[in-house]
């Protein structure tokens, strides 16, 4: 039986100050462990985690944070290019003061946290990733129904209530605000452009192929980004990597089963406490 999903947000919002502009998030929790740091994508916020976070409450310190231009955070006049993301996150990261974290990634914020932990390894103790671009793709290897997910991205979020997609699309009601929801599917890496995404990615897979950093990778069926074929090269290509088969899911998994999900990323967190604290 699916479990019910709330709408309710019931989180203090913080911001911090971060390269002149202000960026939104929120804390959650009281675990003694390095924090967790959510990373959204494209076209969500922090909401997106609301039902996933109090799974963690006793193990780790959560931050959700909404990325530049995106929820309640700034809109400066930036390209919103994938490394315009991931540099503000990684700014983000140094004003809170984290040394060292764990990173929960989702759709374009898995970009910003896997090239965070192939910058810094040192710092990164665990990645939880979910439907997030892990590899370059190619069109000749995306199916139909890839392809059918692929354009359902460029739209809606899928069957949410009004009071739902009324959170999702309060920071895009003026055209101007909607800058950093177009720019995002440009960056998409397939069919080898844009080149300079794609050679970034290819730099961070290589990276933390050889980075040691604890990695649990959720799958759902049939999943948008992440599909067979990623999940068996991440399968080969990550060594530290746990896989979680979690049953239905295309895209937007956190309105799905968020349950399921925190559930997963708790057990995976605790199993790798256990195993540090006996070496």
């Amino acid at each position: 039986m699916t479990e019910p999903v709330s709408a309710l947000f019931a989180y203090v919002s913080k911001f911090a100050e971060v390269k002149g502009s202000r960026m939104h998030y929120v804390q959650h929790g009281i675990g003694h462990g390095e924090p967790l740091l959510f990373l959204h994508g494209n076209p969500t916020s922090c909401y997106l985690w609301r039902n996933v976070m109090p799974f963690l409450f006793s193990m780790r310190r959560n931050i959700a944070m909404d990325l530049i231009g995106m929820g309640q955070s700034d809109k400066p006049d930036i390209p919103y290019r994938v490394f315009d993301h991931a540099d503000y996150v990684e700014a983000f990261i140094d004003t809170l003061g984290l040394q060292r974290l764990g990173v929960v990634l989702h759709d374009w914020g898995g970009f910003a946290g896997l090239r965070f932990a192939a910058r810094h390894p040192e710092r990164v103790s665990s990645i939880v990733m979910m439907e997030n671009v892990v590899k370059p793709m190619q069109w000749e290897d995306r199916s139909e129904g890839f392809q059918k997910a692929f354009r359902m991205l460029r739209s809606e979020l899928g069957n949410l209530t009004a009071e739902e997609l009324e959170i999702y699309r309060a920071p895009f009601k003026e055209k101007s605000a909607r800058k950093p929801t177009l720019a995002f599917p440009r960056d998409i890496p397939i069919g080898g452009e844009p080149q300079d995404v794609v050679q970034e990615l290819e730099w961070i897979d290589a990276t933390l192929a050889k980075a040691g950093i604890p990695m649990l990778l959720l799958t759902f069926e049939p999943g948008a980004i992440i599909q067979k074929a990623e999940i068996d090269w991440c399968r080969a290509t990550f060594p530290t990597l746990t896989i979680k088969e979690m049953g239905p899911g295309i895209h937007f998994v956190q309105e799905d089963q968020p349950n399921r999900i925190g559930r997963a990323i708790g057990s995976w967190l605790a199993n790798l406490d256990q195993t540090r604290a006996a070496k």
